[in-house]
């Protein structure tokens, strides 16, 4: 009895040093976001108490532009019209680093992504806004040393972002359509045989086999599939409970796809031999 009282105890000792370095591991999951978390929001309000710098430069120009008769008012816009293009510059830098922290932080949050969305927006939007105000500015022959080069400048980003959000959209579209595309073909056992899709009783071991003999669907939206045969056995593997393959009034096969995913995550080649 006192040895397996031991036994027990050693072995509750053993599972309850197993569970604290289960609960150390999540706690340090836990610190880890918390000082992600901590550092996106800082640099997410050091962003907007950038755009609320800008706001009053543009509000101090707009004011200095009804008096340029004034001598001091001319270098005042230039010296706001700096800082402006320079708090510009500094908020699309600090932009791109948080979209790059957001990705490799382990946070996911829809609303924090919306956020950096929008500030994104925000940005284009206000520099476009600059540029109108410059450009009214140079109607009246005030002239910002260096302004022209980084306006150049921020259009250039403004440029490289559009174009490389669009390309990385339409990769996330290539991609989910090409995640979400499968084929099937249904045929006789001499068609599958001359088509190569079926040789020897193999169903596609032949590395030539016809792919143009498939028919390509989005799996999300193609779930019945009509066989027009009184007798059909599905040849690829595909999981038991995510189809069912019922005759109709007239004694013809259906396939009817259940559950998708599982459906076609053994293989996206659906084959079906009918007589």
């Amino acid at each position: 009895m006192s040895a397996a009282l031991l036994t027990a105890c050693v072995g509750t000792g053993g599972q309850q040093q197993q569970d604290n370095a289960t609960i150390d591991s999540l706690q340090n999951i836990l610190d880890q976001k918390d000082q992600d978390l901590n550092e996106l929001m800082t640099t997410l309000n050091e962003i907007q108490e950038g755009f609320d710098q800008i706001n009053q430069a543009e509000g101090r120009v707009n004011v200095l532009n009804q008096d340029l008769e004034n001598g001091s008012a001319r270098a005042n816009i230039a010296d706001n019209m700096e800082f402006i293009q320079q708090t510009l510059l500094d908020n699309r830098k600090k932009l791109e680093e948080l979209q790059g922290k957001l990705k490799q932080s382990n946070i996911n949050s829809g609303q924090l992504k919306q956020m950096v969305d929008k500030m994104t927006e925000q940005l284009e939007q206000k520099t476009q806004e600059i540029e109108q105000l410059r450009q009214q500015l140079e109607e009246k022959d005030v002239r910002i040393a260096q302004l022209d080069e980084t306006v150049t400048q921020l259009q250039d980003e403004n440029a490289r972002v559009t174009e490389e959000r669009n390309v990385n959209e339409q990769i996330a579209r290539n991609q989910d359509a090409q995640l979400n595309t499968a084929y099937f073909v249904y045929g006789t056992s001499r068609e599958l045989k001359d088509h190569r899709i079926l040789v020897s009783g193999d169903v596609l071991e032949s590395e030539d086999f016809d792919r143009d003999y498939f028919t390509k669907i989005d799996i999300r939206k193609t779930t019945v599939i009509p066989l027009l045969s009184k007798s059909a056995k599905l040849l690829t593997t595909h999981p038991e409970g995510s189809y069912t393959l019922l005759k109709d009034s007239q004694g013809q096969y259906t396939l009817r796809i259940t559950d998708a995913y599982r459906f076609w995550s053994v293989s996206k080649y659906l084959v079906i031999k009918v007589k």
